[in-house]
């Protein structure tokens, strides 16, 4: 499937190069009726070049001829192309980079932390600390929009720090972060199960002791033991092992523990406390995202008398406005990329033009002769496109390569976790290596046209 889509690609994109060509051709000989036939014999008569021996033994003698004018043009489109594969290149290594900044956290999240007043409200005066409950979970589980819903009891300090406990198994003990949390936790971050099952709803109803760990506690604690079934003293309180979790946010977010929130208000004397709410919204945008939050502040404002635009009563960090915020920037940057990298390419197809006219200017002697000889102005135009096609074709390739060598190297050079893995896809390969033979025939095809009108008498009078 893969492979039919990549060359539904590359058809449409030759299409797209021809369309160009064609454009072009039109505005360079004021479109007359026969300006498609044309067009259609120029490209036909390169097509067959690249089938007849002699024609590439012209071009390869061309080339011995003028080696210095075949470097600086090979130089000029190569250096074009590894511009514009680096930028490429190092614009989705940005991309990732970023992406990667959020791996941590879920991008459609949202979290609001219960803190204190910093404005009066209803006679109440400011910094008056707010805590959460039970009734505003229950609550927050009637807005639309919310995808999946938690709580979350802080034991000790808050959501930044202060929530490690001392774990123990037999003479092994050691503090890990305890986070009492609902099943929709599981949502909230890139978390995978790699034994056993996560929290659920029975837990909750059923006041388990039971948790789930992650990978660095397993380790400590049981070695290479099955810690499944088996029984840790969290706080002087025994609870079941039921699942072992991994997360791509690192060693950091898998020294935690998950328990179920209605047992740790419980066993640790929380009531029906709770710190923090946290959402997933789906696939809302981020004016909808801001929507819902907003009313599930609202609910909370209304229960707790604190103003609904108290921005540090109940704090809302929003991954979804983040998240937009830096695909916005990225678009910017991508545009930035493409303008400087299609530029740079350009300037060598110029490039590339110029020194093809001084080399139609240095044959026009032989263009006269093979004029007088029966050559037709089809054959000239397709000898002198074919060689621009080749000499582009070969550069662009050489500096195709050579900016993806670069890329690969990069990441051992630089070790940085702003730009991770910068590369191009096989669809921009493709379509850089269309764009060159593109480029070449457009760089060849002008002083190809001009070479096309030599008279032949008046050439060899001249010469």
């Amino acid at each position: 499937m893969g492979a039919i889509f990549g060359l539904l690609i590359v058809i449409v994109l030759l299409a797209f190069a021809a369309a160009m060509l064609w454009l072009v051709y039109i505005v360079l000989t004021e479109a007359r009726p026969r300006t498609l036939i044309a067009f259609l014999q120029i490209v036909g008569g390169v097509l067959l070049g690249m089938l007849s021996f002699d024609r590439w033994g012209e071009v390869f003698d061309t080339i011995r001829r003028n080696k210095l004018r075949t470097a600086l043009t090979a130089i000029s489109v190569a250096w074009g192309i590894f511009v514009m594969v680096v930028l490429l290149g190092l614009g989705h290594g940005l991309n990732n980079g970023i992406r990667h900044s959020f791996r941590r956290e879920a991008t459609n999240g949202i979290w609001i932390s219960a803190n204190k007043t910093s404005v009066p409200y209803a006679g109440y005066g400011l910094g008056r600390h707010i805590t959460f409950d039970n009734h505003d979970y229950d609550r927050a589980l009637e807005v639309t929009g919310i995808e999946h819903l938690s709580g979350q009891y802080f034991v000790r300090g808050g959501r930044f720090g202060g929530g490690e406990m001392k774990i123990q198994r037999g003479v092994k003990s050691n503090a890990f972060q305890v986070n009492p949390v609902h099943p929709g936790a599981f949502y909230m971050g890139a978390n995978e199960i790699v034994g056993g099952r996560f929290l659920d709803a029975a837990d909750i109803a059923g006041l388990r002791k039971v948790c789930v760990i992650g990978r660095p506690v397993r380790d400590f604690l049981f070695d290479h033991e099955d810690p499944i079934g088996q029984w840790i003293v969290i706080g002087n309180v025994a609870f079941e092992v039921v699942g072992v979790f991994s997360d791509e946010g690192g060693e950091e977010e898998e020294r935690q523990i998950y328990i179920p929130v209605s047992t740790a208000q419980l066993a640790f004397h929380g009531v029906d406390h709770l710190g923090m709410l946290m959402f997933t919204v789906g696939d809302a945008t981020a004016p909808e995202a801001k929507a819902i939050s907003h009313e599930v502040v609202e609910q909370l404002a209304a229960a707790h008398q604190f103003s609904p635009d108290d921005p540090q009563a109940a704090r809302v960090f929003d991954n979804v406005e983040g998240f937009s915020h830096f695909q916005q920037f990225f678009l910017v940057i991508s545009i930035f990329v493409v303008v400087i990298g299609c530029g740079t390419l350009a300037a060598g197809v110029v490039g590339v033009s110029n020194i093809m006219m001084i080399a139609v200017k240095e044959r026009t002697r032989e263009i006269g002769i093979r004029k007088a000889l029966g050559a037709t102005p089809l054959a000239i135009v397709a000898m002198i496109t074919q060689e621009a096609i080749f000499l582009t074709s070969i550069a662009g390739l050489l500096g195709l390569s050579a900016g993806v060598f670069f890329l690969q190297l990069l990441p051992k050079m630089v070790d940085s976790d702003l730009i991770l893995n910068p590369s191009i896809d096989i669809g921009v390969g493709a379509l850089a290596a269309i764009g060159l033979v593109a480029a070449g025939a457009l760089a060849g095809f002008v002083p190809a046209r001009a070479a096309a009108r030599v008279n032949p008498v008046a050439t060899l009078r001249d010469q």
